[in-house]
């Protein structure tokens, strides 16, 4: 059974103060479940709904403990068929997930060029530093505009991803295109050694 009391948590990284060191720090104290590695027999539908705005619903009611969040998070995994299910070394319970299962809120940027590394803050308080193993990826919605992903953890065939909102879109987007200014090529940002294209 999962507690309900609020665990006793460090308070957020501000990626606005945070150093390279700090953010990788954070990332590398991170430990997550091995849901890789459980494969439980089916039990169900969670009833649990993750809506495209980042939030966690039970039974059409909103989860308003943001521990409780984080904690169905950690057990969060996308399986072959491309479903997402909760699962546990017991259990496995479906989960809907309306487009991407992480919403990134915050980012921030060390360096620039080929040199750059981007963080990225979750609206669960993970934090991702994209490069190679963590791509950035831009999609054209059916009505034209841009949804861009960064892959969270997972396999790479059945990543969990985050949706970047809008502003933090925008901000990559400004740098971006001042880079390409001041450097030159084509259009998009370096981060940990990979480019990730904003354009075909």
């Amino acid at each position: 059974m999962v507690s309900t009391a609020e665990p006793i948590r460090p308070p957020a990284l501000d990626l606005s103060r945070a150093s390279l060191a700090d953010i990788a720090s954070a990332v590398a104290e991170k430990r997550l479940p091995p849901v890789e590695q459980w494969n439980p027999t089916h039990c169900g539908h969670s009833d649990m709904r993750i809506r495209a705005d980042g939030s966690w619903w039970h039974g059409g009611t909103p989860i308003g403990r943001a521990a409780l969040v984080r904690l169905f998070s950690t057990i969060l995994r996308r399986e072959a068929d491309g479903r997402f299910v909760l699962v546990t070394p017991v259990e496995k319970l479906d989960i809907e997930v309306d487009d991407a299962p992480f919403l990134a809120v915050e980012a921030t940027s060390e360096g620039e060029g080929p040199g750059r590394t981007l963080a990225f803050r979750l609206l669960t308080d993970d934090i991702v530093v994209a490069g190679p193993a963590n791509p950035l990826r831009l999609e054209t919605a059916e009505d034209g505009t841009p949804r861009p992903y960064l892959h969270v953890r997972g396999p790479t065939e059945r990543p969990l991803e985050a949706l970047l909102n809008r502003p933090v879109f925008y901000q990559l987007a400004d740098m971006a295109l001042a880079e390409q200014d001041k450097l030159g090529g084509p259009l998009g940002l370096w981060s940990g050694g990979a480019f990730f294209a904003f354009a075909d």
